[in-house]
């Protein structure tokens, strides 16, 4: 393998390899390495130090012992560096801040030490940073403040001492912040309240003081984890923290906490864990179902709690009138405010009616100057600039418009003013309610800001209104996948290589979602209707209403959903959503392209005990001529990437990662017996 001096790229991944790494990069070609997950040990060869041409490197899950500072070296093109989970020791190298492409460092699990140097403050496209569960000491340098494109930092268990600073407020992209299990002091900076885009946060286990920062309420993204146990916490929880209404865990046990817990709690519904233990706090529990199911453990070594939950003593009346004074309180400022409110709205609303109007009479002024120009670049969150284009393009959403009908809405096409046609899906107006066309809405809006890949739909804007609310799409012109293969018109057009294509952009955007996000998003329903194609038959996985984010340390478990015939067996008793939920629906999606149908009755003949031999030649869409040559090899190699994604055991599948790669290269080491004399069983045998 030296001898190789024009090696480009090499994966080892998923294998059970042991021994030394070879010496590679002789001849400074080799941009990606890959041996994730063996048993590899030893140093990290001298000749990837030199290796300036390296773009990707991933050698984590091994057991590799080097020093780190001396293992690597500067890599103008790196952009990709994961070597967590070895035995690396000694300390971090102010060079890391050359490597000025790198949008990710990850060096968790491993035996560091020394300082965090400051110049990875440098580093102005990271976008993940883990440097947990090693051994170092010192300060978080401020210069972290400069990571502007950060969106997950984790610095857990290590060392650390000192203040947080409070340039991470500067962060208005990060999403994961763990400083968990060091030694940091002094208060939370209530600048972390400026980092609205956090979805998890943990700060336990540390000796920081002060009150809560009511600047947290201002974190109403949190989703996964507010965590802030087992510090030295004092004075009332603030009443701000209630408006974190899609907070799932919330920890404050072993501070120093007083006073009461907050009734407008009672407003947290999608709260699922709590603990209060172990502070001074007293009074009445908030009347929730979160805190009545909660277990007594969540409350015990208080100053003087009381409620209906075991362990605690029942509410005496001067408990219950303290708690509805405060109750009385919170209602007289309901009625209050917006007395005071509305005649600030007024103003609000005259003033953004002035610049509406103005911008108005300014854009068809210049209509000339911005044919060339992205109007959706002024939208702002609300649709306000185009609310009133839409309405007029579409006749008030008028079913001569419609262009689909969804569970959640109806999908109509606008061509606006400036010559931009849009998609617009209207969401059904709430009926006795049910609210779960809202938080489809939402999560939609959630997954689809945060993501951006060429074979995911963009979204272009929202209006959010009780009466009225829709989202803005880009335009796909041909369609759904599901009405092309059903009409014989259009499946003709789809040749198998436009058929191999689209299944590898669908591939590419889960390999998108499940290992390149902060958090890995699954999107649950996924299917031939939600994948959309445009002029160039090029596909886009869209309807992101029902998709969910995987918080690290929970069980992930939820109501079923997705659509009958997609569904992956195991969510029916488990409940539990992972990527291999997705691998599962992306392989009936797979097949049904090739097929030309929804393969129902193939799966259950693969997976009976008495599956016969097809021939594969015979279930391929007839519509199509059989491929020949080169896209006969490309075919069956999706044919049996799609078999192994269907496995009924979830752990036997590939992940994404591995699929979209293997279809990038197109299965240049796959070789069977002759085209036509191919079976099924052949292929749901095969290891790929």
């Amino acid at each position: 393998m030296t001898n190789m001096t024009n090696l480009s790229a090499l994966y080892l991944d998923g294998n059970s390899l042991s021994g030394y790494l070879p010496q590679l990069c002789q001849g400074r070609s080799l941009h990606a390495f890959n041996a994730v997950g063996n048993h590899f040990t030893g140093e990290i060869p001298k000749s990837i130090r030199n290796c300036t041409s390296l773009r990707r490197v991933r050698l984590n899950g091994n057991r590799l012992a080097a020093n780190v500072s001396e293992a690597f070296g500067v890599y103008p093109h790196l952009s990709f560096m994961d070597v967590s989970n070895n035995k690396l020791f000694g300390e971090l190298s102010p060079n890391w801040g050359e490597c000025r492409n790198l949008t990710k460092l990850q060096l968790s699990g491993n035996m560091i030490t020394g300082r965090i140097p400051p110049e990875i403050g440098q580093l102005m496209q990271l976008s993940v940073l883990g440097l947990s569960s090693n051994q170092l000491v010192g300060e978080i340098p401020k210069e972290f403040g400069r990571l502007t494109s950060l969106f997950n930092l984790t610095l857990n268990e290590n060392q650390l001492s000192g203040l947080i600073p409070q340039e991470i407020g500067k962060l208005s992209n990060l999403e994961v912040l763990d400083l968990s299990m060091n030694h940091l002091s002094g208060p939370i900076p209530p600048q972390l309240g400026d980092c609205f885009k956090l979805q998890y946060l943990k700060l336990s286990e540390n000796v920081l003081n002060g009150s809560i920062p009511f600047q947290i309420g201002n974190l109403v993204y949190l989703q996964g984890l507010l965590d802030l146990s087992h510090n030295s916490l004092n004075g009332q929880i603030s009443p701000q923290l209630t408006k974190l209404i899609r907070l799932e865990k919330l920890n404050l046990s072993h501070n120093m906490l007083s006073g009461f817990i907050p009734p407008s709690f009672e407003g947290m519904f999608s709260l699922q864990s709590i603990d209060f233990s172990f502070n001074a706090l007293e009074g009445p529990l908030p009347n929730s179902k979160s805190f009545q199911k909660a277990p007594g453990e969540a409350f015990i070594n208080n100053k003087g709690l009381c409620g209906e939950v075991q362990g605690l003593r029942l509410c005496n009346a001067s408990s219950i009138n303290r708690g509805d004074a405060m109750k009385g309180h919170r209602v007289v400022i309901l009625i209050i405010l917006p007395v005071s409110a509305a005649l600030f709205l007024l103003f609000v609303i005259y003033g953004i009616s002035c610049i509406y109007y103005q911008r108005r009479r300014n854009i068809k002024k210049g209509v000339l100057e911005m044919s060339n120009r992205n109007p959706f670049s002024i939208w702002n969150y609300d649709g306000i600039a185009v609310f009133e284009d839409i309405v007029e393009a579409t006749e008030g959403f008028d079913d001569k418009y419609c262009i689909g009908i969804g569970g959640y809405g109806k999908v109509y096409k606008a061509n606006l003013p400036l010559g931009q046609v849009v998609a617009v899906k209207k969401l059904h107006p709430l009926e006795g309610g049910d609210q779960s066309n809202q938080r489809s809405f939402r999560n939609e809006i959630q997954a689809l800001t945060e993501i951006r890949h060429r074979n995911i739909v963009k979204l272009y804007g929202f209006c959010c209104h009780a009466r009225c609310s829709f989202l803005v799409y880009e335009y796909m012109e041909r369609g759904s996948l599901a009405s092309i293969l059903s009409n014989d018109e259009g499946a003709t057009q789809l040749d198998w290589t436009l058929r191999v294509k689209i299944i590898k952009g669908v591939a590419h955007a889960l390999c998108y979602m499940h290992h390149d996000c902060t958090l890995p998003i699954v999107h649950r329903d996924l299917s031939s209707n939600n994948v959309l194609l445009n002029s160039e038959l090029e596909a886009s996985v869209s309807d992101f209403g029902t998709a969910r984010l995987l918080i690290p340390d929970s069980s992930n478990r939820t109501l079923l959903a997705g659509t009958y015939g997609y569904i992956a067996p195991e969510l029916a008793y488990t409940m539990r959503v992972t990527e291999k939920c997705d691998v599962y629906s992306f392989g009936v999606v797979a097949l049904e392209v090739m097929i030309g149908r929804h393969p129902g009755q193939l799966i259950s003949s693969l997976q009976s005990p008495n599956r016969d031999d097809t021939l594969v030649k015979d279930m391929l869409d007839q519509r199509v001529s059989n491929p020949m040559a080169e896209v006969a090899h490309e075919v069956i190699f999706a044919v049996s990437m799609a078999l192994a994604c269907i496995r009924p055991d979830p752990d036997s599948r590939p992940t994404m990662h591995h699929v979209a790669q293997e279809l990038s290269v197109g299965g240049l080491s796959f070789s069977l017996e002759p085209f036509h004399a191919l079976t099924f069983r052949q292929l749901m045998d095969l290891k790929v």
